[in-house]
């Protein structure tokens, strides 16, 4: 059964940057969209960013221009990038594949705090 693997998370100094990276087990194939949610505590849970095979992104709004979304589709594996990450970012942050027939996988999620 395949599985994603997060890392990267932790935690941070507000104006501080982290690298999350969402690697697919070999046995995930024809993956079509990946991306990253998070949820902070006693928040619902929120899309970040997308990206399609093709390299195709989109960023919630309040979030464009300090996170980047990448992949290496050669490697199943994505990335979020994220500067100047500020207090409100804290949350855990969970990644997902889609496979090209709608099935989803979902990261075991990896928590980011960011201190003031």
């Amino acid at each position: 059964q395949g599985q994603l693997v997060e890392s990267g998370g932790g935690l941070v100094q507000a104006g501080g940057s982290l690298r999350l990276s969402c690697a697919a087990s070999g046995s995930i194939f024809s993956i079509a969209d990946m991306g990253w949610y998070r949820q902070a505590p006693g928040k619902r849970r929120e899309l970040v960013a997308t990206i399609t095979s093709s390299g195709s992104t989109k960023y919630a709004d309040s979030l464009k221009g300090r996170f980047t979304i990448s992949r290496d589709n050669a490697k199943n594996t994505e990335y979020l990038q994220m500067n100047s990450l500020k207090p409100e970012d804290t949350a855990v942050y969970y990644c997902y594949a889609q496979r090209a027939g709608g099935l989803v996988y979902w990261g075991q999620g990896t928590q980011v705090t960011v201190s003031s």
